[in-house]
C-alpha cells in the first residue's frame, strides 16, 4: 500500500521532513510518496495546499498524512480544513515544553531556520568549506586544524560523512584515501602519522564496495571484487595495528555514521 505524506512549513520544511521521515521509517510494510511544501506563509498558499491534499485524498481513496511546523494560527486553521490527517510537529513538543518551562513560546515564523543570525551558523559554513578544501587528501598541510580525519579505502563513505558532520554538527573534518601503495607499505602515510589521535577509520564490506566502484568504473580492476577484498582487509589490519577506531559503513546511513563518529571521538560539534 502506498500512502502520500505532506511536509508543510512556513519556512524550508526541513524540520518537518526530517522528523516525519524518521517516524515513518518504523512502518516498513508501507510505501510512502513524500511531498514537501515549503514557505506556506499566507492563507492563499495554504488554500492551494489544501486543494492539492484533497485532490490526492479523492484520487487515492486514502487520507494523506500531514506533518507541519506552521506557526501562524490563520494558516494552520486553513490546513485543518483539509482531508488529511494532521500531525502538528511543533505543538507536540511546544505544549509540553511550555508546561515544563513555565514560559510561552515566541511563535515566530521561521524561527527554526534563523540560524544565519547565530555564530553557530557561520561555524557550520566554515566547517563545510574546510571539508571541501580537505577532501581526499587535497591539503594535508592543514590537518592540524582538523578535529577528526576520516581515513579509508576509496568509496568507503568518507566524503559524504565529512560534509554531513560539517553541515549538521559544525565539525572540522578532513579525509584521506588509503591507496594501494599506502596499504602495501603496511604503515601510516607520513601525512597521517603525526595526527594519529585524530584519525578515525571507515570500512565497508568488499562486495558492497565493488558494487559502488562498478557504478563509477565498470569492468575495471579498481572495481574488481578481489581488489576490494584485498584493500578492505589491509585497511582494517592497518587500523588494528595502529589502534585507530573504525566502523563498518555497509548498512549504515550517513546520519548513523556521522553520529557514531561524534560519539566515539567525543566530539560535540556545534549541533543546534
Amino acid at each position: 500500500m502506498k500512502r502520500t505524506v505532506f511536509y508543510i512549513s512556513d519556512s524550508t520544511g526541513i524540520t518537518a521532513e526530517t522528523l516525519g521521515s524518521s517516524v515513518l521509517t518504523q512502518f516498513e510494510q508501507l510505501e510512502f510518496e513524500h511531498i514537501v511544501v515549503p514557505y506556506v506563509d499566507s492563507v492563499e498558499k495554504a488554500a492551494l495546499t489544501v486543494a492539492k491534499i484533497d485532490r490526492i485524498a479523492e484520487e487515492t481513496g486514502h487520507q494523506p498524512i500531514i506533518f507541519d511546523t506552521l506557526v501562524n494560527q490563520d494558516i494552520r486553521a486553513v490546513i485543518a480544513t483539509s482531508k488529511g490527517f494532521i500531525i502538528d510537529v511543533l505543538d507536540t513538543f511546544l505544549s509540553q515544553l511550555e508546561t515544563a518551562l513555565g514560559e510561552k513560546p515566541s511563535s515566530t515564523v521561521g524561527r527554526l531556520q534563523n540560524a544565519d543570525r547565530d555564530a553557530r551558523y557561520q561555524t557550520r559554513i566554515d566547517a563545510v568549506n574546510f571539508a571541501l578544501d580537505n577532501d581526499d587528501g587535497a591539503r594535508i598541510n592543514r590537518y592540524d586544524q582538523a578535529q577528526v580525519i576520516l581515513i579509508g579505502v576509496s568509496r568507503s563513505g568518507k566524503t559524504p560523512t565529512c560534509l554531513y558532520l560539517a553541515l549538521q554538527a559544525g565539525v572540522f573534518v578532513a579525509n584521506y584515501p588509503l591507496t594501494e601503495e599506502d596499504l602495501e607499505e603496511r604503515r601510516l602515510p607520513k601525512a597521517l602519522a603525526e595526527h594519529r589521535p585524530r584519525l578515525f577509520g571507515l570500512t565497508i564490506e568488499p562486495s558492497r564496495l565493488a558494487a559502488i566502484r562498478a557504478e563509477r568504473r565498470p569492468d575495471s580492476p579498481y572495481a574488481s571484487l578481489r581488489r576490494c577484498e584485498d584493500e578492505v582487509r589491509d585497511a582494517e589490519a592497518l587500523f588494528s595495528r595502529f589502534g585507530i577506531p573504525y566502523l563498518d559503513t555497509t548498512h549504515a546511513s550517513v546520519e548513523e555514521i556521522a553520529t557514531r563518529v561524534l560519539v566515539e571521538t567525543g566530539l560535540r560539534g556545534q549541533r543546534s
